[in-house]
């Protein structure tokens, strides 16, 4: 079979039942005859059948869809493997949870095929199977809290994606050559073993893709939305606690401040000093918010934003007694991904 055009990669982890579902989907897309495309599934060290899973859905689409083992634990070190396997010029990415479009995959396909775009983000929508818990709202102010619960949707037509909304992984795609431009994903960020899969107390791991994204924007790539492509994320009841969206807030703001530039003082004050002084600043008004609010869902928002404050501040603690006062990437995220 000649290279394929597109070439999607599903990391995964002891999800056999929902990944059957997820490929059996990205069969079943309406692409033109134009579009060659295989489907790559890097196994992250499953113990359950997801090999199984890959080799019959192998067989009923001969040429389609290809296993691939990655012994180290950690989403972005199946990312990085996959990326380092795959020889398409586009590399399309999303979970093993989800259904895609039957137009998913030529939507990201045409969006990238001219070489105007350096990556897509399309859209990624809620399938719910219960209703939100009474201390959870998601909409107005609120809607923040939901991006603890996976989705992607502007309100824009196609067209250049705004540089603070970077892709998500559950529905990105990029040209390879980004790849070896501008390194790998970074594999300090992102789930570590048993938090990409379905445990029984979901843990959040974040970033890997925010980070990828920014990081291109910043060195001036452009980046495309395309509403066309659409994939559906569940919500999994396991998410639908305050343990979880705490958890996941506490991570964010401790990725948050990883993610952080050092930028040059002010009038000899380090940044840090200053940036630790608002954050103190914030930590006060969001322990008020959560302490006087009386509706449920303002009290939990407020809850889960001193969560991320504190992450953010024991993260920045953190960073000031390591040696060096920073946190770098790790080789394999900074070096370029050799062809």
């Amino acid at each position: 079979m000649s290279v394929p055009i597109i070439t999607v990669i599903v990391c995964t982890y002891n999800r056999c039942v929902s990944l059957a579902g997820t490929l059996e989907s990205i069969a079943q897309s309406k692409i033109p005859e134009s579009i060659t495309w295989n489907v790559l599934v890097v196994d992250n060290n499953s113990d359950d059948r997801t090999r199984e899973v890959v080799e019959e859905v192998s067989r009923s689409y001969p040429g389609h869809f290809h296993y691939l083992f990655e012994a180290r634990p950690g989403k972005s070190h199946a990312l990085n493997a996959g990326v380092r396997e795959s020889t398409a010029e586009i590399l399309a990415f999303t979970d093993d949870d989800v259904i895609v479009d039957p137009n998913w995959l030529a939507s990201l396909a045409d969006g990238l095929r001219d070489g105007n775009w350096a990556g897509i983000a399309g859209r990624v929508e809620r399938t719910w199977s219960c209703s939100p818990p009474f201390w959870l709202s998601l909409e107005g102010r609120y809607e923040k809290l939901g991006w603890a619960l996976v989705s992607f949707r502007l309100n824009q037509d196609a067209g250049a994606l705004p540089p603070n909304f970077p892709p998500v992984g559950a529905n990105m795609a990029f040209r390879r050559e980004v790849f070896g431009k501008h390194g790998a994903f970074r594999t300090d960020l992102g789930p570590q073993g048993a938090e990409i899969g379905a445990s029984s107390r979901e843990k959040a791991g974040i970033s890997e893709d925010t980070e990828f994204g920014f990081r291109l924007t910043r060195a001036g790539e452009q980046l495309r939305y395309e509403p066309s492509a659409i994939v559906y994320h569940p919500v999994p009841v396991r998410r639908l606690t305050k343990e979880y969206f705490l958890e996941w807030w506490f991570v964010r703001g401790r990725f948050g401040t990883r993610l952080s530039p050092e930028r040059p003082a002010i009038c000899g004050v380090p940044r840090r000093y200053i940036r630790m002084g608002r954050m103190t600043v914030l930590l006060v008004g969001r322990s008020l918010g959560w302490v006087f609010a009386v509706s449920p869902c303002r009290r939990f928002y407020y809850k889960a934003m001193v969560w991320e404050m504190v992450g953010a501040m024991i993260e920045g603690y953190k960073q000031w007694f390591k040696a060096g006062a920073s946190v770098r990437p790790s080789d394999e995220s900074t070096a370029k991904v050799s062809f």
